[in-house]
């Protein structure tokens, strides 16, 4: 794939410094979590093609993460077996080991770390095995650099969120290891779904959630987009804010999706 169809220069991120002492995190913008309890946060690119894996990898350090780069599966490998990353961003037409064989190497030895798959096999089988197998993320290519940032982001920051911080925003409140979330200091009843919607739209505040991006991430993809469910739920879970704040922080895009806001 050519170099030219990315935009190494993308957008500017915010920077957040998570506090250990707190272990609150204020999403207050299409931020990028570049350290985590004093260490920055590592990236390792997997990439045969090596004018495109050099271009990703200045592109992510533009970022300011700290990004290693390897072209075949089997020198993958070896440096996942002694080093330790936060994500790995694999393609899966190696040489010498597959990137899929290199998958469930690293999910046969470690559950934590995140895979994000970078691949030009975008056939609906390959994402299923490629997700089935372990990875979090799947990104075919051709892509946009900007795009890949985004999903990078989102995975660095569900990282951080299991390791029990608190996620803040306006008057809202979540705890994600006691999975409670409070509004004005008050705790909501909330049903797990309804926690899950509203974790998953604090989190990606930046921009909407569509009907399927729920689907996808919040209900596992075990519902038709379709489906009634997503409305009703989302509808209790307005209904229940608009009650604890006096106001519904969430809106509803016509043809993008729902977003989350802070105070009215």
């Amino acid at each position: 794939m050519s170099v030219s169809l990315f935009s190494i220069l993308g957008s500017i991120s915010y920077r957040h410094l998570i506090d250990d002492k707190s272990g609150v995190l204020d999403i207050s913008n299409n931020y990028a979590i570049l350290y985590y309890k004093g260490e920055k946060m590592r990236i390792l690119v997997v990439e045969d093609e090596q004018e495109l894996c050099e271009s990703v990898a200045k592109g992510l350090r533009l970022d300011g993460y700290e990004v290693d780069t390897c072209f075949d599966g089997e020198e993958a490998w070896e440096i996942i077996s002694v080093e330790s990353y936060d994500l790995i961003i694999l393609d899966l037409n190696l040489p010498k080991l597959d990137g899929m064989e290199v998958l469930k190497n690293i999910r046969a030895e470690d559950n934590e770390t995140s895979v994000l798959i970078l691949s030009a096999r975008g056939g609906l089988q390959d994402k299923i095995e490629g997700l089935d197998s372990g990875a979090n993320d799947y990104l075919c290519k051709p892509f946009h650099f900007e795009e890949l940032e985004a999903r990078v982001r989102s995975l660095t920051r569900r990282r951080v969120v299991q390791n029990n911080l608190v996620l803040e925003c306006g008057e809202l409140s979540l705890d994600t290891k006691a999975r409670t979330a409070t509004a004005k200091g008050e705790e909501l009843s909330l049903t797990r779904k309804e926690l899950a919607i509203l974790e998953y739209l604090v989190l990606h505040r930046e921009h909407p959630v569509s009907q399927e991006e729920l689907i996808s991430h919040v209900w596992d993809g075990s519902v038709d987009s379709f489906s009634n469910s997503i409305r009703v739920h989302i509808s209790a879970l307005r209904k229940k804010l608009r009650t604890a704040l006096g106001y519904d922080p969430i809106t509803n895009r016509v043809g993008q999706g729902y977003m989350i806001g802070g105070e009215a």
